[in-house]
């Protein structure tokens, strides 16, 4: 008898979770969406956003004209520095960094190059435009290296040492090993992490939609009035949609990631699916439960940003954890894009194991704990 039930019990959440994937794939604009964020745009992403300075406009104020003054600006070269040109007025420098048409202006003085020859210090001015604070500040580190940079040069001449003396000169060797990412490639932090927040933003938005989709419908009510039970009809749309997204998972990162842009897979495969796994049904769980709370498509994805956006702000993804604020930092550890994106970019970029994840796993895991609880109870109350 046991046997027979949960042979019907197994038979029914099957059937239902493919009545599921039928409904997904009759949805063509869904399909569309879902597609192009986990292939165009992951692509966008590690293509078009890039932590470093690139090209910046930089516009020459020379009041002095000497070699010196040339041989300085000279040094602001290609690929991060781009001169637009040079101006004759304080006055016209000022407009181009009101009207945006540059990011920053080099005022060197006059007498600068004879003031170079004597050894006396002479101050030059770059004004930046930092409207963009990221670019300004690295545009002023550039920026103090050149001049810094220059001016020890400049200092060895007067001495009067070459370049066989300077070498011979004390020095401390500076020897840098960046590990993980020895290139400094921001495609490779900018694609993974869009590839995480388009999981993160599905995992809520589909369980969600299907839901929603039902009490539009008025087909929710068919089903409560059939053998199903609650969790019957819940259960599966979580499975389905858990199967449709590590699918674009999948796609995302063998299709884009690592072929287009050459990100090594250090860790698991297996590892990373597991986890991603569990973090989807974690938030599947969370889309339910805006389900429960909303009567249409309109409310649901308003209900979604609204949980998303503090939980990637939340997440260290945009901000550093050590540099946020007391409080923000005990918010960091309700977000489970929090521990899904350690965990990810330990896995994919550094061979991390369970040893050194367990505590992302065990957060999730206590997160999605909580939010199941939740959603049944919240589920049985409203459809039971």
């Amino acid at each position: 008898m046991n046997f027979f039930i949960n042979r019907v019990w197994w038979s029914r959440l099957q059937a239902m979770t493919w009545k599921e994937l039928l409904q997904l794939l009759r949805d063509p604009i869904l399909l569309v969406f879902v597609l192009y964020a986990f292939t165009a745009d992951i692509y966008n992403a590690a293509s078009g956003v890039s932590f470093q300075l690139n090209n910046a406009a930089l516009v020459l104020f020379d009041l002095d004209r000497s070699a010196a003054s040339r041989e300085l600006a000279g040094r602001f070269m290609p690929p991060e520095f781009r001169w637009i040109g040079g101006i004759n007025h304080a006055e016209q420098g000022q407009k181009l960094l009101d009207d945006g048409k540059a990011m920053a202006v080099l005022d060197i003085p006059p007498g600068f190059g004879a003031a170079m020859s004597r050894g006396e210090n002479k101050a030059v001015q770059l004004q930046i435009d930092a409207a963009n604070s990221v670019q300004g500040f690295l545009m002023s580190v550039d920026a103090t290296q050149i001049i810094a940079r220059y001016g020890l040069e400049q200092s060895a001449v007067r001495l009067g040492l070459d370049s066989s003396a300077a070498m011979d000169a004390p020095a401390i060797n500076n020897a840098t090993r960046v590990w993980f990412n020895p290139n400094q490639n921001d495609a490779w932090f900018m694609g993974i992490s869009e590839l995480l927040n388009v999981v993160t933003l599905f995992s809520m938005l589909l369980p969600a939609a299907a839901m929603v989709r039902e009490k539009e419908r008025g087909t929710i009510e068919q089903l409560l009035v059939s053998p199903l039970s609650p969790l019957q009809i819940m259960i599966p749309k979580i499975i389905a949609m858990v199967a449709v997204i590590l699918g674009g998972t999948a796609l995302g990162l063998f299709g884009i990631l690592v072929p287009v842009f050459s990100i090594p897979v250090v860790g698991s495969l297996f590892l990373f699916f597991v986890l991603s796994t569990l973090y989807i049904s974690t938030l599947a769980g969370i889309g339910i439960l805006i389900a429960t709370v909303t009567n249409n498509m309109a409310q649901a994805g308003m209900m979604v940003i609204l949980i998303l956006a503090p939980m990637m702000f939340l997440s260290g993804a945009w901000t550093p954890p050590e540099a946020m604020p007391a409080l923000m930092r005990l918010g960091m550890y309700t977000s489970p894009l929090y521990y899904y994106i350690n965990a990810s970019y330990g896995i994919l970029l550094k061979g991390a194991g369970v040893m050194v994840l367990w505590p992302m796993f065990v957060g999730i895991l206590l997160i999605g704990m909580l939010v199941s609880v939740t959603t049944i109870i919240r589920f049985k109350k409203q459809f039971g």
